[in-house]
């Protein structure tokens, strides 16, 4: 029975690459994942891409959906190979997270090739608990980060990768209250700090139906938020980690229709806004920024007519200098898709 199943699927892989049949070929990738059958879907990849450049035919999606299936499901071996720095561009995510969401590092590490998305992998598996400070194969330089996570940042949301779908769940709500506005401060000059605010959205604005502003003024964290153009606006005190798991989850994604950067890019978001809001050299000494972002009142808040989508809007305030920051980020479906989900 199984050499008869392995002898059909081989077949129906050659007639279907013979055909250009998309359609045959994405289901078939789907019967030899359930079937195990790792090397024919190395097979499936290589003909397509053979297709491709011998007779022009458009099979890369399917190869690409063979790529996030070898990285999802298959083994540490096969999931490893996979893993590269521009593979799974029009994938649900990069491969590198799709393979460490379901390996740990002991059965994925020996299968990645030294780079960045071997460190990216790395860094994704330490969001999700395991401590890999020790391991000196990872490079250090990637996210100039620590490989764990430490006693005060949050548990951060990641992503949930499933064959076709994924999840990326926003951190738990806080409860906003609706509040007036005072008189916008005098802003400042802080290109650093403006910058590293403006990464946060940076996808959804670039990639996707996004709109983002950041302010630095002197006053306080309302005084920012008024700088951008509100009169009043929902508010909602926030703990350092509340701001950094927030912050990180709008940094890791693509929003309505940009490309996801991934949990550990938005963990190192979080890490360079908490430095250049305090003026700490980068790399960051762990233990100043600890200092530094707990001397730091921070607000996450939303414009009283946004209406649902994805929200990065934090205002920050320093009490000892006199300083706030503020940056309004949020992003949406376009009219016409949402009219079309109705």
């Amino acid at each position: 029975m199984a050499l008869s199943l392995r002898s059909r699927l081989v077949t129906d892989l050659a007639t279907a690459v013979a055909a250009g049949d998309l359609d045959a070929l994405i289901r078939l990738v789907d019967g030899l994942c359930s079937a195990r059958e790792w090397n024919r879907v190395v097979e499936l990849i290589e003909r397509c891409r053979h297709a491709l450049e011998q007779r022009g035919l458009q099979l890369w999606p399917a190869a690409e959906y063979a790529e996030y299936r070898l990285a999802l499901d298959a083994t540490g071996e096969y999931a490893g190979s996979v893993v590269t720095e521009e593979a799974g561009r029009f994938a649900l995510g990069p491969l590198w997270e799709v393979a460490a969401s379901t390996h740990s590092w002991e059965s994925l590490a020996p299968h990645l090739a030294p780079g960045p998305a071997r460190a990216m992998a790395a860094h994704e598996r330490v969001l999700r608990g395991e401590d890999l400070a020790d391991d000196d194969t990872v490079d250090p330089h990637v996210l100039e980060i620590p490989l764990r996570l430490l006693d005060w940042e949050p548990a951060y949301v990641v992503a949930t990768f499933r064959s076709d779908k994924a999840d990326f769940d926003a951190p738990a709500g806080p409860h906003f209250a609706e509040v007036a506005l005072p008189e916008a401060g005098e802003e400042i000059g802080d290109d650093d700090s403006i910058e590293a605010l403006l990464d946060i959205g940076a996808v959804w604005a670039q990639q996707s139906n996004g709109l983002q502003a950041a302010v630095a003024l002197r006053g306080s964290a309302t005084e920012a938020i008024a700088a951008l153009g509100h009169d009043e606006c929902l508010l909602a005190e926030a703990t350092v980690g509340d701001a950094f798991s927030r912050i990180a989850w709008a940094g890791a994604g693509g929003g309505a229709y940009g490309r996801r950067r991934g949990a550990p890019m938005g963990r190192f978001i979080a890490w360079w806004l908490g430095a250049a809001l305090a003026d700490l050299a980068w790399p960051v000494d762990p233990t100043e920024l600890e200092v530094a972002v707990n001397g730091l009142r921070w607000v996450l808040w939303e414009p009283t007519d946004f209406t649902g989508g994805w929200s990065g809007c934090v205002a920050v305030e320093s009490p000892a200098e006199g300083l706030a920051w503020a940056l309004e980020a949020v992003d949406s479906h376009r009219a016409e898709d949402v009219l079309a989900d109705h």
